[in-house]
């Protein structure tokens, strides 16, 4: 199974980008997909995830600014109205179960990970 992310890079405050993770090997068309972020010195912090056909759950931090979404086994972070504090290594995760609400933001609960695309967000 690989998850490969793309589609991260540098963009000014306000700006947008928009995120792709594209899994291979196996489906997840029935599980779970995640975004989750880490900026230097922090630990890894979950942004959103998508769960089954179109469960949507988004951080507090990012939900009046960032959309979720997924085509089969490709999913897409939209991210507008960025801010400096959006700086981090964005990673894809994926897990094949339709994880509820109270655990998909964890970690511990996706089995495989992609490499990290880098986001900087220049003020």
């Amino acid at each position: 199974v690989q998850l490969v992310e793309s589609g991260g890079g540098l963009v000014q405050a306000g700006g947008s980008l928009r995120l792709s993770c594209a899994a291979s090997g196996r489906t997840f068309s029935s599980g779970t997909m995640g975004w989750f972020r880490q900026a230097p010195g922090e630990e890894r912090e979950f942004v959103a995830a998508v769960a089954g056909a179109d469960s949507v759950t988004l951080a507090h931090s990012v939900k009046d600014r960032f959309t979720i979404s997924r085509d089969n086994d490709t999913m897409y972070l939209e991210m507008n109205s960025m801010k400096p504090e959006d700086t981090a290594v964005y990673y894809c995760a994926a897990t094949p179960l339709p994880l509820i609400v109270a655990v998909l933001s964890s970690t511990r609960a996706y089995v495989y990970w992609g490499r990290g695309t880098q986001v900087t967000v220049s003020s």
